[in-house]
């Protein structure tokens, strides 16, 4: 592989080169040279970074090697903002009555660990704590507990070769562990789970074009459920609630602009169908479809030959993405 980068510490070396020539009063050799332009320890090349750089940006693009174990830690913020506007419609003209603001703060401490099952297998246990404070017209308060549990496997069907894209199929349960928006009762705290089970399963493919990684995904997602509820609603009594699939995508790259930076840009949609609701008097609903995209900017900064930590901030593109998500991924055992 030729590297197209020089690190700062071999031009330095060479604009100091002839001076310390003069002093010496030895002149440059062939080896001295080689010396200089040799990739020093720990340094690895922008391959290794490119993969590392997916593995924080995105874990479903690379795999870990047999009976490896892989732990880290996530910290992501998520902020979700609104202006309401209640009006009165009467006699063929709307009247203002007032402006909400809705604002809704997640902090989310993600722990999960990848174990080696085989060379292309690996699964994989996520455990989020959630931390979320919302602040509406009609209530206001903070919630901390455990979120939804996951639960998944990733595949690698063909060997990795350096001159073939890369292919890895995932699978991934949801467990409603957190608590259930659908059970919260009013001024008892906020929801910090979906609060029904699912199942997704995806296909991703990453190419690496030394010092450029491409990569995509696509993925599809079936709820359960949730069933048994009474959950005070306006004048009404919700008692089921069957989440719509939904269908996803992204795409992206990674750069790397030397031995220990490397850049991210990717973009994430989702398309949500609408969820079907019944309620105890015998009325059926069904929400609106909706369209979650986000563009992502990361920045991957290699703190040691084994681990990269990687920061990002995305943005929302849709009325249904959040706001801001910003977030940092760290290797815990290496």
């Amino acid at each position: 592989m030729m590297l197209r980068t020089i690190p700062l510490a071999v031009a330095i070396a060479f604009a100091a080169a002839p001076v310390l020539a003069q002093q010496a009063s030895q002149p440059a050799t062939a080896d001295a040279a080689r010396d200089a332009l040799a990739k020093k320890e720990g340094e690895g090349d922008q391959s290794a970074l490119l993969k590392q750089t997916l593995t924080a940006v995105d874990k479903q693009y690379t795999l870990i090697r047999r009976n490896q174990l892989s732990v880290t830690y996530d910290l992501s913020y998520n902020y979700i903002g609104e202006d309401r506007i209640v009006t009165d419609i009467g006699n063929g003209s709307a009247t203002l009555f007032n402006i909400e603001n809705n604002n809704s703060h997640t902090v989310t401490n993600s722990f999960s660990a990848d174990y080696g099952v085989r060379d292309n297998l690996t699964a994989n246990i996520t455990l989020p704590l959630i931390s979320r404070y919302a602040d509406t017209a009609a209530r206001s308060g903070m919630s901390n507990s455990i979120g939804d549990i996951g639960i998944g496997a990733r595949w690698q069907p063909f060997e990795a070769r350096r001159d073939q894209p890369g292919l890895t199929v995932t699978g991934n349960v949801r467990l409603p562990t957190g608590r259930s928006p659908f059970k919260i009762i009013a001024g008892s705290g906020e929801a910090t789970g979906s609060g029904v089970g699912a199942a997704t399963v995806g296909l991703n493919v990453n190419k690496i074009v030394d010092p450029v990684a491409l990569f995509g995904s696509v993925n599809f997602t079936a709820s359960l459920p949730a069933k048994d509820l009474w959950q005070v609603n306006g004048s009404r009594i919700l008692t089921r609630v069957a989440p719509g699939p939904s269908v996803g995508f992204g795409l992206g790259f990674a750069y790397a602009l030397s031995y220990g930076i490397s850049t991210t840009i990717s973009f994430q949609e989702a398309i949500s169908a609408g969820s079907k609701l019944r309620f105890a008097d015998g009325l059926e609903a069904k929400t609106h479809m909706q369209t979650s995209g986000i563009l992502n900017m990361g920045l991957g900064y290699r703190v040691s030959p084994k681990t990269t930590v990687n920061f990002s901030v995305g943005i929302g593109l849709t009325p249904d993405s959040p706001n801001l998500i910003v977030g940092m991924n760290l290797p815990l055992i290496f």
